[in-house]
């Protein structure tokens, strides 16, 4: 299966269909040893049955011999690797929440193996949680000494030149600490200048040890989000000053030295959203300059991207595929999101996209605070009319992110914050709606069930991964790839789980025994493999 996805079998999607459901099925019974414990693996998932927004479980967790395989990654991988190294400061990127409880596990056990070793962490979650870390005394006693919140280029040297004894920690800034006075929040903060940092470095990482047959590269132009406005969106908060980026002459001369340095033709642009002026600005330099690279990347619905000589150009300078936040499709509740983009204008960047060449993920969720039910249902529909300018679909369903405009004015967007005292590690919280007639909490999961069971058909692939679609992308030269979707089962009940073969994921409701708040369920990911 590891020969496969490295090498060119890749691109038979039914061996890579195999390969990929050896991984699941491999990670089941990895699982079953970690009983309950559950790893998935295409896509990566972990979850070890500890509520990582609950410290007091987080701290259960990390001991828990049983359940966390980060223990026996940490005492097979890490701890051997950090003996070799002896160093003097070791740091831990925490930049989703899935992966807090690998990275603290490690933290812990590197810190009572090594105690003179410092260890500092960063990353999204940590400058998330920068609020709740400065109560939380045990993590800087047993866990790491500092941590690094927002951006970490200059943080981190100067933090090592500090620990050299070159520097007062005080002065650091976007740094928590603690001495004997107690924990610290460093009051200045540094951004910094994406034109003065250095090319970005990959030396050290084992780029062919991934479990694609190229070299995939990510790479950030930018800063923050250019538009910055969606009142559900919390991105942003990585970020202490909004979007900067670079010129489109050096975004281009990077690129051309990256793929020169790592022999890498193909690049994942991680920007929060492209921004349309650049973009502009770029596609002509790629192509003039015969950069001769493949690309993806998120992008904005803009009315400014509405020529089709424009997207017949972003094929042309290397993009396979394009990654849409559309969110709804009713305009009213777009308005209501900050987002303000017409569905015209939606579905004409679809369809000039797609007729371009360019494989176009819609994401879309439902139950934002106020959206009805036939407003939901537009969306649905919206879906299902375009489908043949929609390559794939990303269904959710509305969260309360505690970090973004709706949760910090809940009575503007009638709905009330439901805070629980043993969450003392929040990213997002519970909700209910203030006034009847909107699409609930509970309702945007049944929603979602539905939409995955009786719609989802057409969207249904076997190779999943956005990378590995990528790929084909780049390899095929083509969005139309009928080998790597799921085959109806024209023998099964229409609109049943079982009419499509392949893998198939929706998100469904879970039991009581799971529930949120007040028998509210959560949503787990079904995975059904080979159905038939």
């Amino acid at each position: 299966a590891k020969r496969i996805t490295r090498g060119q079998d890749f691109y038979a999607a039914d061996k890579l269909e195999w390969a990929l459901n050896t991984f699941r099925e491999v990670m089941q019974y990895i699982s079953a040893a970690y009983y309950p414990a559950s790893l998935v693996f295409y896509p990566m998932e972990s979850n070890l049955g500890y509520r990582p927004g609950v410290s007091q479980e987080v701290f259960a967790c990390l001991e828990d011999e049983q359940v966390n395989v980060y223990r026996d990654v940490c005492r097979q991988l890490v701890l051997p690797a950090v003996s070799k190294e002896r160093p003097d400061v070791v740091g831990v990127s925490i930049g989703t929440q899935m992966q807090l409880m690998a990275g603290l596990t490690f933290c812990r056990m590197i810190k009572e193996a090594f105690p003179d070793i410092h260890i500092t962490v960063g990353g999204n979650i940590i400058t998330r949680l920068q609020e709740e870390l400065p109560k939380q005394e045990r993590f800087f006693t047993e866990l790491f000494d500092t941590a690094i919140m927002y951006e970490g280029e200059h943080a981190l040297l100067w933090l090592l030149e500090a620990v050299a004894g070159d520097r007062a920690i005080p002065t650091i800034p976007n740094l928590i600490y603690r001495d004997e006075d107690g924990i610290h929040v460093n009051p200045e903060i540094h951004t910094e200048k994406m034109a003065s940092l250095p090319l970005p470095d990959f030396e050290g990482f084992p780029l062919d040890s991934y479990f694609v047959p190229v070299r995939i590269l990510p790479y950030l132009a930018t800063r923050g989000c250019y538009w910055g406005r969606c009142t559900f969106c919390d991105h942003g908060q990585g970020y202490f000053d909004q979007y900067r980026g670079l010129t489109a002459q050096q975004v281009v001369q990077q690129v051309k030295a990256l793929k020169e340095k790592y022999q890498a033709e193909h690049f994942l642009f991680a920007d929060e959203s492209y921004p349309p002026a650049l973009l502009k600005k770029v596609v002509p330099l790629l192509i003039d300059q015969h950069v001769g690279i493949k690309w993806t990347t998120l992008i904005r619905f803009e009315e400014s991207l509405q020529d089709p000589a424009l997207w017949r150009d972003i094929k042309e300078a290397g993009c396979c595929t394009l990654y849409y936040g559309m969110e709804s499709a009713n305009e009213r509740v777009l308005n209501l999101m900050d987002k303000h983009v017409k569905q015209p204008v939606i579905a004409n960047n679809l369809h000039l996209a797609s007729e371009a060449g360019i494989w176009n993920h819609v994401m879309a969720f439902y139950g934002f605070p106020g959206e009805t039910r036939d407003e939901a249902e537009e969306t649905r529909q919206f879906l299902l009319d375009n489908k043949a300018h929609i390559h794939s679909v990303e269904l959710f369903y509305f969260v309360a992110y505690r970090h973004t405009p709706m949760v910090r004015n809940a009575e503007k967007f009638g709905m009330t914050i439901h805070k629980q005292e043993e969450y003392d590690l929040p990213l997002d919280y519970y909700y209910t709606l203030n006034e009847p007639g909107g699409v609930t909490c509970l309702e945007a999961m049944q929603l979602c069930e539905e939409f995955y069971q009786n719609d989802f058909e057409p969207w249904a692939v076997r190779v999943n991964a956005r990378e590995h679609v990528f790929l084909y992308i780049s390899k095929f030269g083509t969005n139309r790839l009928p080998q790597i979707y799921a085959k109806p089962n024209v023998e099964a009940v229409v609109g049943s789980i079982d009419s499509v073969s392949g893998l198939v994921t929706w998100p469904v409701a879970r039991g009581d025994a799971e529930s949120s708040k007040d028998g509210e369920p959560a949503m787990a990911r079904v995975v059904s493999h080979g159905m038939s």
